[in-house]
């Protein structure tokens, strides 16, 4: 579920010509070509159970139909029936509040964390310049390794500084515990020196943050 762009561009279809809708009727700019989806059903239907047994990626499939002429009876089938999906869920999107406040609030997390990544691949200025997919594919879980490193460390931090002022009698809203992001980068020296001490033992995590479990309850 993604944040919904350029309203003017998109679609919706009508399930027939003699459907009519008293107060959204101007959204709707097309019908649904029924029978294209009819005609094609078990061929969209064999793509689909080879993608989920695995025989077939589902970006290869994506490669291939982009690729496709526009007049490809499948390609064309497969767009009208992504056409009716979008149109049930953008009406159940305008419609819906608590959707629209979720998956804005998901998108600001994603949104985050993509930014999070950007500062912290900061060599080359995050461009890979392998032609390897191996070496890509390294490259992607090198920079994973290592943000996901800095966001356990950045989570055992704040959790050591709340359990510091809960033992001082500081009172936490839960709601200044729920704005909190492991994503903070500017404690962090990037053209610093990095020190690996194998000596120094880590203290157990449980302890690192042994918070009452209360206060996760939002």
């Amino acid at each position: 579920m993604l944040p919904i762009r350029n309203w003017k561009d998109l679609t919706f279809v009508r399930p027939g010509t003699d459907v009519n809708y008293q107060h959204i009727e101007p959204l709707f700019k097309g019908v649904v070509n029924w029978s294209l989806i009819q005609t094609h059903w078990y061929d969209m239907m064999r793509v689909v159970l080879s993608i989920k047994a695995g025989k077939v990626m589902p970006s290869t499939l994506l490669r291939k139909l982009g690729s496709y002429s526009r007049k490809n009876r499948l390609y064309q089938a497969f767009q009208e029936l992504g056409k009716v999906v979008r149109t049930m869920f953008l009406l159940d999107y305008i419609s819906n509040v608590t959707l629209r406040r979720e998956i804005t609030a998901v998108t600001n997390v994603v949104e985050m964390y993509n930014g999070f990544l950007d500062w912290v691949f900061f060599g080359k200025q995050g461009v890979i310049t392998e032609n390897d997919p191996i070496e890509q594919e390294k490259r992607l879980k090198y920079l994973d390794l290592v943000a996901s490193a800095v966001i356990l460390q950045n989570t055992v931090d704040m959790s050591l500084a709340i359990q510091t002022l809960m033992s001082q009698g500081e009172v936490i809203p839960k709601r200044y515990l729920a704005a909190l992001s492991p994503y903070i980068t500017r404690h962090i020296k990037r053209y610093g020196d990095y020190v690996v001490n194998l000596h120094n033992i880590p203290q157990p995590l449980e302890a690192a943050i042994n918070l009452p479990p209360e206060i996760f309850e939002m």
